[in-house]
């Protein structure tokens, strides 16, 4: 899809914003942003005077579409409860596109989210990236599998120790998550000794993913809330040496200069729930500042639907409005989370190559009077003053 949007605030995100700016969409892409950009005869023209002009924003871990609102246990396909150990799982394969949630996104400026299984598992399944518009899933996808969802504390111990099997304890979801990975480093071993010498071998869905964690292919997602959760995740990073990012960090300010040094990113969030278990005790909202500062790489989360994935900006806001820096809080919905998940070629700012999804908010979007007026999703306007266009219908057919 071709437009041209022309005379915003434009926020590029990765560089300086230019006012009364052009940015021009060609085949679905963003080929041009600037001040005196050529408008090529023939696109169609959107003028954003008044508004300013961001990228889609990037939510780095929610369950739209598996969690859906409204539908009951019908529609909760977050958890599959039965095997500690659900590497093979896909989120994609549970995604309903018609979720309500996918619609909320759009009015919050949300283009891409990264849905991710739930932590009731040690290992809960892969993730995957979709836009938040479209007939089908397979439609939607920028990229999948992105990362291998992962949880300690709290939830797994619960679900199993309910169940009255391994793991009851905090040892025990380590100890599920260190067996896995050493049968995964024994099946990459006999499987390139087959390769060489030309044998068959049975191939295994769930050692399959973990070896491509090892690899170093999938980040590992590790749900963790608690402080010394989260140095358990750092000590199975160390042993297994697999790439880490911490999810939810409740209390990741608290080891704020060990995940900086070590480089290892948080997604921290939600931050707008009360502290309703043993885990959430020291959730604050002035905690993304303290993490921010410390040099970690940080990205915001909704966790929709814990908190509605429109919301996502109001977190950062409220950020800001507790130490966290300004224009960090707008990185943090937008490049941070592209970069830490490996989809900045596609997502996260106005820069010519990427993808051409665009929202023209009424004003500054960390201002909670704005309001999200146009969302464009590859060039195609999908979203406009609160009406979402209908992915069912092509031109002709209806």
């Amino acid at each position: 899809m071709n437009v041209a949007i022309t005379g915003g605030y434009v926020v590029p995100v990765v560089g300086d914003p230019i006012d009364g700016g052009t940015v021009l969409i060609q085949d679905g892409k963003i080929v041009a942003v600037g001040a005196d950009v050529e408008v090529p005869e023939g696109v169609p023209v959107v003028d954003a005077g008044g508004g300013w002009v961001l990228p889609g924003f990037v939510e780095s871990h929610g369950h739209v579409g598996v969690h859906e609102e409204a539908d009951g246990w019908a529609g909760h396909d977050t958890n599959e409860m039965t095997d500690p150990n659900g590497a093979r799982l896909r989120a994609l394969d549970a995604i309903n596109p018609a979720d309500l949630g996918f619609a909320d996104a759009l009015a919050g400026g949300v283009t891409t989210v990264v849905i991710k299984p739930g932590s009731g598992n040690p290992i809960g399944g892969q993730t995957v990236a979709v836009k938040c518009w479209g007939r089908t899933v397979d439609e939607m996808v920028v990229r999948e599998p992105v990362s291998v969802k992962s949880a300690l504390g709290e939830n797994p111990k619960r679900v199993y120790g309910d169940q009255k099997k391994l793991p009851s304890t905090r040892q025990g979801v380590a100890a599920v998550i260190r067996d896995a990975f050493m049968k995964a480093q024994d099946y990459r071993a006999k499987r390139e000794s087959a390769q060489q010498e030309g044998k068959p071998f049975d191939r295994d869905a769930t050692l399959e993913v973990l070896v491509r964690v090892l690899d170093g292919e999938l980040p590992w997602c590790q749900h963790t809330h608690r402080a010394d959760d989260i140095a358990t995740a750092l000590r199975l990073a160390d042993e297994f040496g697999y790439r880490l990012v911490i999810n939810h960090g409740t209390e990741g300010h608290l080891l704020a200069d060990l995940l900086a040094e070590r480089d290892i990113p948080v997604i921290i969030g939600p931050l707008f729930t009360s502290r309703s278990k043993v885990e959430l005790r020291n959730r604050s909202l002035r905690n993304p500042g303290i993490l921010a500062r410390a040099g970690v790489r940080l990205a915001i989360t909704t966790d929709h639907p814990v908190v509605p994935i429109h919301f996502l900006v109001h977190q950062a806001t409220l950020a800001v409005k507790e130490g966290l820096d300004r224009d960090e809080a707008l990185r943090t919905i937008t490049i941070n989370p592209a970069r830490i998940l490996g989809l900045d070629y596609r997502v996260g700012a106005l820069t010519p190559g990427l993808d051409g999804d665009v929202v023209i908010w009424s004003g500054d979007p960390l201002d909670v009077m704005s309001r999200a007026n146009k969302v464009f999703i590859a060039g195609r306007e999908v979203f406009s003053d609160g009406e979402v266009a209908d992915p069912y219908y092509r031109e002709g057919t209806n």
